[in-house]
């Protein structure tokens, strides 16, 4: 493994160097950039950061979509020995300015005038700052350079002097910061080291089989862990090349055309894939409803059996041969082995559906303390449900109270200017303290059941996870977010919105004549039908457990509105404080 990401890029730079890096469209064609062009082109933009004044342990930091000046930027800043920091496209201009100053940055790397405007917009509050680089257009003030300008300052740094900025560094250092949601209050810095990334690549490449030949797609945010080590970091290990999508909307499209080998997502892309393949499945014909019915019932027992070593019936692989193969050429993935999901809870209404269309997704456990990935799961090994076993090399065990603890070369040096909260998450035997409660079977695969900070505590003193029970409530077709109400109170409750995608089917179905959001959550008709299915989810749970009340929301749950981190989790106490009138209506 190399020792630093200096050095696995210049090895693949070496012995990739004619085969695609990176691929983008423009003007409608897909551009594709070379590892030889990659390396050239990071070392071209470290050289001209450290003419803008870039300092060893100086914070840069980079906002913007997906794209190649991303990851070059990005690397860039790591061979000049700084600290690069992600922040999400979508945050304000005050937690821009917040990051910025946390970590010290120097240099913005901003990907447009949108972008630009929020660290303009504060200025004279970031001292520090002394240039910021437009990865696309350019602007006339005074310390903002565009990406074109790169080449020029660049020429004023000579590579020996770049050289000795890599030589200097070694695996335990500081190599990049991924600040966290932030749904309890500021996200914190989360330091990792060379090792910690190198490790992770390199193993995640090792367990899921990656080469030069694989093929990802990057649209998931890059300020997010899952996503580096997905899109950059694994490829930049293995020589794999990585296209970035046009956009979420376009996502289909561009799966369509890039066959990716691999593909991760959020539950809430998998909800919007099962919502849409559900809404188009409504139109066919009668007959083919009944073949893809009776597929999904044989894709369903068949995967089942599969996860127990059993071989599936002859009737699994004919629907294989008519049904899935299909399916998966319709979705991009008739080349994909590995179909991922991370970051958040995903329902088992959601995994069984694609696991009835021979597609069955693998969850991952981990977070931004242990550099991504703490479990694996592979097409050939996983169990419906379960998040996978610990990654080789790593530690993986259940505390006393539930709570996951985890250990080994992944675990990430501490949180930037806070040492009371690096104390409270890594103890003195060098255990990550997750935060998560969970169990593990005797094959070894994690289970998460709940979160000690969210456990509902009822006025009868009972414990509960809201996890589990907002999943059940979110397999409800017509559902798109779901929070369980509860603390301190004598029943539990729930906050529904409403899936815009699958809505209008799901009226018809009420016998409901609403026709907008506001009209829908007040329609006593689509009420009464959702409660009939949240009678069914009860039936299944013990008496404590049951909804007693909800209340649909006129509008959904969204990043704009604070109710969402950028990474899709929810904000209880953003959600708590924002719909208190409702909450209290129902007790």
């Amino acid at each position: 493994m190399a020792q630093t990401i200096m050095a696995a890029l210049a090895a693949s730079t070496s012995e990739f160097a004619a085969l695609p890096a990176l691929r983008h469209k423009s003007n409608g064609q897909w551009q594709t950039l070379s590892w030889a062009d990659y390396g050239s082109q990071t070392r071209l933009v470290a050289r001209a950061l450290m003419a803008l004044g870039l300092k060893p342990q100086e914070g840069l930091v980079i906002i913007g979509d997906n794209c190649p000046a991303w990851f070059i930027a990005n690397l860039a800043a790591i061979h000049a020995g700084a600290i690069p920091a992600g922040i999400y496209a979508t945050n304000s201009p005050e937690q821009c300015h917040y990051i910025t100053e946390h970590c010290g940055a120097t240099i913005a790397v901003v990907e447009n005038a949108t972008q630009l405007a929020k660290f303009t917009a504060l200025a004279e509050q970031l001292p520090k700052l002394k240039a910021i680089v437009m990865m696309e257009g350019s602007d006339s003030a005074e310390h903002v350079y565009a990406w074109q300008d790169l080449p020029a300052l660049a020429e004023q740094v000579p590579e020996q002097a770049l050289d000795t900025r890599i030589a200097a560094q070694s695996g335990d250092d500081v190599c990049t910061l991924i600040y966290t949601s932030g749904t309890t209050g500021q996200p914190k810095g989360v330091m990792l080291s060379h090792r910690n990334l190198g490790w992770m690549a390199q193993t995640c490449a090792e367990v899921y089989e990656c080469n030069s030949d694989e093929r990802v797609i990057s649209y998931l945010p890059l300020s997010h862990i899952a996503e580096q080590i997905f899109s950059l970091y694994i490829p930049l290990h293995c020589g794999g090349c990585t296209a970035f999508a046009e956009s979420l909307a376009a996502l289909g499209d561009n799966l369509r055309e890039i066959r990716p080998t691999s593909f991760i997502a959020v539950p809430r892309v998998w909800e919007k894939i099962q919502a849409k393949m559900l809404s188009a499945g409504k139109d066919s014909p009668a007959l083919r409803k009944k073949i893809i019915a009776w597929a999904r019932k044989q894709g369903l027992m068949g995967g089942y059996a599969l996860q127990q070593g059993q071989t599936p019936s002859l009737s699994y692989r004919l629907a294989n041969k008519l049904v899935y193969t299909k399916v998966r050429q319709q979705l991009g993935f008739e080349r994909c082995r590995n179909l991922l999901t991370s970051a958040a809870p995903i329902s088992l209404d959601t995994l069984e559906f694609f696991l009835s269309l021979g597609l069955p997704i693998c969850e991952i456990y981990g977070m931004s303390e242990c550099a991504g990935a703490a479990t694996a799961t592979l097409a050939e090994l996983y169990h419906t449900g379960k998040l996978g076993r610990s990654l080789p090399g790593a530690e993986t065990r259940i505390a006393e109270d539930g709570e996951i603890l985890l250990r080994g070369p992944h675990i990430f040096s501490g949180y930037l200017g806070n040492e009371a909260a690096t104390r409270e998450a890594i103890d003195a035997d060098g255990w990550l303290h997750s935060g998560d409660i969970g169990t593990i079977n005797d094959a070894g695969f994690l289970q998460i059941t709940g979160r000690k900070k969210d456990i509902i505590i009822t006025a009868g003193g009972e414990n509960i996870a809201p996890q589990l029970l907002e999943g059940k409530l979110k397999a409800i077709t017509a559902v798109s977010q779901a929070v369980v109400i509860g603390d301190q109170r004598k029943y539990l409750s729930a906050l529904i919105t409403l899936d815009i995608e699958s809505l209008s089917d799901e009226l018809k179905s009420a016998g409901s004549s609403a026709s907008s959001l506001a009209e829908a959550a007040s329609c006593e008709r689509l009420q009464a039908y959702i409660q009939r299915q949240i009678d069914g989810i009860n039936q299944e749970l013990a008496q404590v457990q049951t909804i007693k009340k909800f209340t649909l929301l006129a509008e959904d749950f969204s990043i704009e509105g604070e109710e969402l981190t950028p990474t899709m989790k929810i904000k209880r106490n953003i959600v708590g404080l924002k719909y208190q009138r409702q909450i209290d209506a129902m007790y």
